[in-house]
């Protein structure tokens, strides 16, 4: 499998760099408002989402249940379990923003397009692959802000669940609703634009990572934390090996056939930004710590994409059932 240019992923560097430049702009009361529009956005987000999810596409995937025992676990308990124990790391090893910041990145949904685009590519088992990614998306709406609720009201930070709960009801699961409900007029509307509702996803969340860092640098937040990059990227890589091996393991103990390890590895072992930095908008609202707490996650997404790529072309030319799990 071939990697292609993502605007996307330049994109985020472009977010960061022109935060650092013009961040009063994107900073809480700069001329673009992005209390407001950061909220409009991720409504426009899920309601396009609504639109294009298919509940129909995910029914014939449904029956292989083993699977999605693994995949769900791995994204909603393996995860956690490796966060919680980076949450642990000394300060002086790792800044608590960054370590809340890959407890979140654990805790946010997998990926959905490029999990299904890989398991197609690497010949894995591609409804398995629909069935799971749709499927976390919508549990970690609920199950997201509970854990990362839960686990910074144990460390005594906490945040104000009751307002995060009706943000998410109102910009979120809302929009997302009424994604679902216009889907018989707007369906093949959003078949025949899919483009252009990619670009629409990706251009929203590029503004709310480039507010975030505006409002970061504005307050002082990145003082002293040059190191922080460093420490993000080296944690994300440990983070994807121990979650990869684990479900790897997992699968072939399973007695999982080739297709559908490879959906289970890919599903498992990824997190996606599509839905992490709109989440992170509203439970970590007007938090200046947001631009480092989403650090893990704008690392980790380009990393997981490299390396499942790579691994999807290796299986891609497998033969029969073999299955290397090393990369």
């Amino acid at each position: 499998m071939r990697l292609k240019f993502d605007w996307f992923l330049v994109g985020m560097a472009v977010a960061v760099a022109l935060a650092w430049v013009f961040p009063a702009a994107g900073a809480p009361g700069g001329w673009l408002h992005p209390e407001l529009v950061n909220k409009l956005g991720v409504a426009v987000i899920f309601f396009l989402n609504g639109v294009s999810l298919s509940f129909v596409a995910m029914k014939a995937g449904a029956s292989r249940w083993p699977v999605h025992i693994v995949v769900q676990s791995t994204t909603y308990v393996i995860f956690p379990l490796v966060g919680m124990l980076m949450m642990l790391v000394p300060s002086q090893w790792m800044a608590p923003e960054l370590a809340i910041g890959f407890f979140y990145l654990c805790v946010v949904p997998s990926t959905v397009s490029s999990s299904v685009v890989m398991t197609a590519a690497a010949r894995g088992n591609v409804p398995v692959a629909v069935f799971n990614a749709t499927l976390s998306s919508v549990i970690g709406i609920f199950v997201t802000p509970l854990l990362i609720g839960w686990w910074l009201h144990t460390d005594g930070a906490g945040i104000p669940l009751g307002k995060v709960i009706l943000d998410l009801l109102l910009w979120l699961l809302l929009p997302l609703a009424l994604g679902q409900a216009c889907r018989p007029w707007l369906k093949e509307w959003a078949v025949k634009n899919k483009k252009l509702i990619n670009k629409i996803d990706r251009s929203t969340i590029l503004f709310i990572i480039y507010t975030s860092f505006c409002d970061s640098i504005v307050r002082g937040v990145w003082s002293g934390k040059s190191e922080a990059v460093i420490t993000a990227v080296l944690g994300s890589v440990v983070l994807f090996y121990v979650v990869f091996y684990a479900v790897s393991a997992i699968s072939k103990t399973a007695g999982f056939n080739a297709p559908d390890r490879i959906a289970a590895i890919f599903c498992g072992s990824k997190k996606s930004i599509a839905a992490g930095v709109p989440m992170a908008q509203l439970i970590f609202a007007g938090d200046p710590r947001l631009g480092l707490i989403l650090l893990p996650l704008m690392i980790y997404h380009p990393l997981q994409l490299v390396i499942c790529g790579v691994l999807a072309g290796r299986w891609e030319r497998r033969t029969g059932d073999d299955l290397r799990e090393t990369a």
